[in-house]
């Protein structure tokens, strides 16, 4: 835990009780601040006072007393609609504030010899994975790195702050928005494709709030942007052209004249204007297709800026194990390969799994985005047939029209069961079941990893006991 000290003796309002929320409880109580904790929803008190902490409903409080307004990521800070909380505390003039910030300024707190070096990774796809390969990479080269943020950990619940140590965290839209003081040592956006665009008043506030990893950038700081992406490709010419940072575009689209660039599965850095080719991708298994090696690039850029040299980085991305739910094999019953990407929640991020294999028998749904599958449409020709779920199924039913065979599953289990059995009788040698749902889960499940945990159990039932012990070895 990182005691946040700054509102010792000061009362303090935290509202929404999910995991980052009852960390920055347990981080300012650590401190001396007098905690008034809350949340609208009532499964969520209950988890809380189950946890043995006391709450305190701020609805009936003098806002006057409060020093800040500790806000969870998930609550609307300004789109559509301020929450009302947020309303009540600019009334009143009370600090609004996120846990990043607190971490933020414990950090800029301490004397600059003493600080922990930090890098924060944002982007519509690839961020957890990218974090996740950069914290391993460090991992393997003897480093003392704590991964978290919007991935695994809370950052307040990470180890305490040392000089020593390299946080890599995963930074949402959400937690950028509530960010005033971070600044990362390397800051790393993969991509900007639209989401969240009702939380962000439009794709112009989305684009914004991703900006904001850089604010507080130096000139002995790094900027590492994907380059595949129109938006991205702006927001490189501007920071360049400032020269406030050292730049670095990665991509796995473009051969760049300078840069880190994937051709052909192959790693090439030309950083100093001459191409020189540091390892081969498609050796590993774990890192498949073009968007895990526009991910690579970008951790290799960020870990050449931590000053890791580049046959260090190839051997630790070699042992990469890969994350759950994104493109992970779950197992193969019979000739059927089945493959969890529940974390695909918006057709953009299902598009990098199709485009990853010839023919799939896909299993789509859920709540879909505004843009329904606008993005996956060019890649229809990839999808033998689909098997549709959740509250989307009758508009992706539509949108697929009479291009894609397909069927209306309703449930996930459904879905498997009538996947498994076209695909077995299917002429491919290896065929594929592919959940990449395109789609947020909220309608059937409490989130994309309970999807996946639930895919994960439906495919493992159907499976004989060697084919079980051969998926879990």
């Amino acid at each position: 835990m990182i005691p946040i000290k700054e509102f010792a003796g000061q009362h303090v309002a935290v509202f929404g009780l999910g995991r980052t929320g009852l960390a920055t409880v347990r981080a300012l109580q650590a401190g001396g601040a007098k905690v008034h904790a809350w949340d609208d929803n009532e499964s969520a008190r209950e988890r809380a006072i189950e946890q043995g902490f006391e709450l305190v409903d701020i609805n009936k409080r003098d806002w006057q007393i409060y020093s800040a307004l500790i806000l969870s990521p998930g609550i609307p800070y300004l789109h559509p609609e301020p929450h009302r909380v947020v309303k009540l505390a600019k009334m009143v003039g009370v600090e609004i504030i996120g846990d990043m910030e607190l971490f933020a300024r414990a950090v800029n707190d301490l004397p600059e010899h003493a600080r922990p070096r930090i890098v924060g990774v944002t982007g519509t796809n690839g961020k957890s994975t990218t974090t996740s390969l950069i914290g391993h990479i460090l991992m393997k080269s003897g480093k003392d790195v704590r991964v978290g943020g919007n991935i695994g950990v809370g950052v307040l619940d990470m180890a305490p702050l040392h000089a020593n140590a390299v946080y890599v965290l995963e930074l949402s839209s959400y937690q950028l928005d509530l960010i005033e003081s971070l600044k990362c040592d390397v800051a790393v956006l993969t991509n900007i494709t639209p989401d969240h665009l009702e939380r962000h008043g439009g794709m112009s506030g989305y684009i914004a709030a991703k900006r904001r990893i850089f604010r507080n950038q130096t000139e002995r700081d790094t900027a590492v942007i994907g380059m595949d992406t129109t938006p991205t490709q702006a927001m490189m010419m501007k920071l360049s052209a400032t020269g406030k940072q050292t730049c670095v575009g990665v991509s796995s689209q473009y051969a760049l004249g300078r840069g880190i660039s994937v051709v052909e599965g192959r790693l090439f850095d030309s950083q100093n204007g001459r191409a020189i080719q540091i390892g081969d991708l498609r050796d590993i298994e774990t890192l498949p297709g073009k968007h895990n090696h526009q991910n690579a690039a970008a951790a290799y850029a960020a870990c050449r800026a931590l000053g890791l040299q580049p046959n260090m980085i190839m051997e630790a991305m070699r042992s990469f194990p890969g994350l759950a739910h994104r493109q992970e094999v779950i197992g193969k019953i019979g000739r059927t390969t089945f493959i969890n990407d529940s974390k695909a929640t918006n057709g953009q991020a299902a598009v990098q799994a199709l485009k990853s294999y010839p023919k799939v028998f896909w299993i789509g749904g859920g709540v879909a985005k505004s843009d329904g599958l606008e993005d996956v449409q060019p890649f229809f020709g990839h999808i033998e047939k689909a098997y549709l779920i959740g509250e989307a199924q009758k508009q992706f039913s539509k949108e697929l029209g009479n291009t894609v065979p397909h069927m209306l599953c309703g449930t996930l289990k459904r879905a498997v069961v009538e996947a498994l059995h076209d695909a077995n009788a299917s002429d491919e040698e290896d065929p594929i079941v592919l959940l990449s749902p395109a789609c947020a889960s909220f309608d059937q499940f409490k989130d994309f990893e309970a999807r996946g945990e639930a895919f994960r159990q439906i495919v493992w039932s159907m499976m004989d006991e060697n084919e079980r012990l051969h998926a879990t070895a």
